[in-house]
């Protein structure tokens, strides 16, 4: 590892403090010295002129579980600025496992409907060489090298099939079932784990809620209580603002089950920020005041970038998600002959029709074809670069049988794009102010066909700070940087300070963009082939580094992979009590 020293940058040390000029030692893959006018000591010499110095930007809500095991490089997120990523969200881990096959199988093909990754690469490249987590945590050390550090929660869902079997999804654990769940979590968390992440919103293909759904009171007072053994560990949980709009009430069950224990709590959807939202916007603001005043240490998390969807037929969960289950029988069939042939077929189009009239959601892209964009064609017949609405109304066909039509004239592997969510852009921006929230939340790693987190993070400094001047530089770097590292216990890193490790981007404002999806068809099939997903040009930064080490260095990614496997910062209840003694 060599010693670096970088110069003549201006620091923005992610603390929200105000920058300033100075330079950057970096020895042993730590922050060594921190000052203006740093003498060289025989290091390699970074010259930072025109360049902000900043911690290295902390991904806080991907799903790379599986996707690191056959896409180490991580692709773009070097490229980005990103140095840590955070793993296990929504209640899905590939750990614990139950010892039996069939309930295996229940826990991959969950983590694969729902964020949209092929079956077959997890079955492929995976060893599943663990029942526990701590087997887990010790596999992927053995195992996996890539360039990011990553720290991992513990998945509810994954914690029940692994207790309960494939009977997790039908009814409430039995009291020796949720021992068992308490055993698995506490062999999680005394290994490492972030803390325990959970789902209060999904419901797969078959339009079965997930099995925390399923959950009693009961066995979330019992998982908490050995949450509160750990005390610097995080619950994580999704609520539901996109589809049966339940987040009011899960708020409510949830401030039930907090209040009065200390366990820090991170709630992605907490504050809905998108326009259809607005409704049950008010009483969510009120049920995240009521918890703050109790006392509840509540986090909610937000993306600064409004949701845009790709509709496909190969790997997409948007149908499920709008409440059409039709057009979703497409998305299950393998064969693309046969793919072609249902969007054909006049009876599988009259329940399309109906299905897209008197079922999806009203806010979902198929009750609104002007926001649906056919720009991806597969064999380039077209037409391109018009909305279904516009295709629907020059052939006067419904939205659904204009969709299908389109489809199959330009294969079945072109997709058709969605235009963001309105969103509320100054609620965003008090997100991104408020003390104690969760940004820069992204899904990267998952939904390879549907869109690509990685590198969303730019939108941060270049649409709200050099743009818009909506934000400050100091404020972007600390909603990415400091202000994440604190909330997820991570205390050795996410600030440019001695002592601390030298996880750093360096960037050139005025050079810095959130590049355009593009495809790559690198994604193993699990036929033995590949498949393509979207992902981006590099940002680009001039210099990321990991642990002191280059994973980003004059235009591309160096191969280095320092990445590790971080845990927080705390000890047991009992271990603290010991060490007090």
């Amino acid at each position: 590892m060599e010693n670096i020293l970088i110069k003549n940058g201006t620091v923005v040390d992610g603390t929200g403090a105000s920058a300033f000029k100075a330079d950057v030692r970096v020895n042993g893959g730590a922050i060594a010295e921190v000052g203006a006018d740093l003498e060289a000591r025989g290091e390699r010499i970074v010259d930072a002129t025109d360049c902000y110095v900043t911690p290295g930007f902390i991904e806080s809500h991907t799903h790379y579980d599986g996707t690191m095991w056959w896409q180490p490089d991580l692709d773009p997120l070097p490229g980005y600025g990103a140095t840590t990523m955070i793993l296990g969200n929504c209640g899905f881990s590939t750990a614990p496992l139950h010892k039996y096959m069939p309930a295996q199988r229940e826990m991959i093909g969950i983590f694969s409907f729902f964020e949209d990754i092929p079956e077959g690469p997890f079955m492929q490249n995976l060893p599943w060489d663990w029942h526990k987590w701590s087997e887990y945590r010790a596999s992927v050390e053995r195992n996996v090298t890539v360039p990011l550090n990553y720290a991992a929660y513990v998945g509810h869902i994954a914690i029940r099939l692994a207790a309960m079997g494939v009977e997790a999804w039908d009814r409430e654990a039995t009291p020796e079932e949720i021992a068992h769940m308490c055993e698995l979590l506490d062999d999680a968390l005394a290994a490492g784990a972030l803390g325990m992440s959970d789902n209060l919103h999904d419901h797969d293909g078959q339009d079965r809620p997930v099995p925390t759904l399923k959950a009693s009171d009961a066995e979330f007072a019992a998982l908490f209580d050995v949450m509160e053994k750990y005390p610097n560990s995080c619950y994580q949980v999704i609520v539901d603002t996109f589809m049966r709009m339940t987040g009011p009430a899960d708020l409510e069950r949830l401030a039930k089950l907090l209040g009065g224990r200390k366990i820090r709590c991170q709630i992605a959807g907490a504050v809905p920020t998108l326009e259809f939202q607005k409704g049950i916007l008010p009483a969510m603001q009120e049920s995240l005041r009521k918890m703050r005043e109790a006392d509840v240490d509540v986090w909610p998390g937000f993306a600064h970038v409004s949701p845009t969807n790709v509709l496909s037929l190969v790997k997409s969960l948007i149908f499920a998600q709008s409440n059409d289950f039709v057009w979703h029988e497409v998305v299950m069939e393998d064969d693309h002959h046969k793919k072609a042939e249902l969007l054909a077929d006049p009876e599988w189009r009259a329940r399309a029709r109906a299905s897209w009239d008197e079922k999806a959601w009203d806010h979902s892209p198929l009750k609104n074809p002007q926001e649906l964009h056919l720009i991806d064609s597969e064999n380039g017949a077209g037409p391109l670069n018009i909305t279904l609405k516009e295709y629907a109304d020059s052939l006067g066909l419904h939205r659904s049988d204009a969709m299908a039509d389109w489809i199959i004239k330009n294969g079945t592997r072109s997709t058709v794009h969605m235009a963001p969510f309105p969103k509320d852009e100054a609620l965003t921006i008090e997100l991104m102010r408020d003390p104690k929230t969760v940004g820069n939340i992204s899904d990267a790693g998952a939904h390879l066909q549907m869109l690509c987190g990685g590198g969303e993070n730019a939108l941060l400094l270049t649409q709200y700070v050099r743009e818009e001047g909506s934000l400050t530089i100091e404020e972007a770097v600390h909603v990415m940087t400091g202000k994440l590292a604190g909330h997820f216990n991570l205390s050795d890193r996410g600030v440019i300070a001695p002592g601390k490790r030298a996880d750093i981007a360096v960037f050139n404002l005025a050079e810095i963009e959130r590049q355009e999806m593009e495809k790559a068809n690198d994604v193993p099939d699990g036929r033995g082939g590949t498949t393509w997903r979207f992902t981006r040009k590099a940002m680009p930064t001039r210099l990321t580094l990991v642990n002191g080490v280059p994973t980003f260095e004059n235009g591309a990614f160096t191969g280095a992979m320092p990445g590790e496997f971080l845990s927080p910062s705390y000890a047991p209840v009992e271990q603290m009590a010991v060490a007090a003694e």
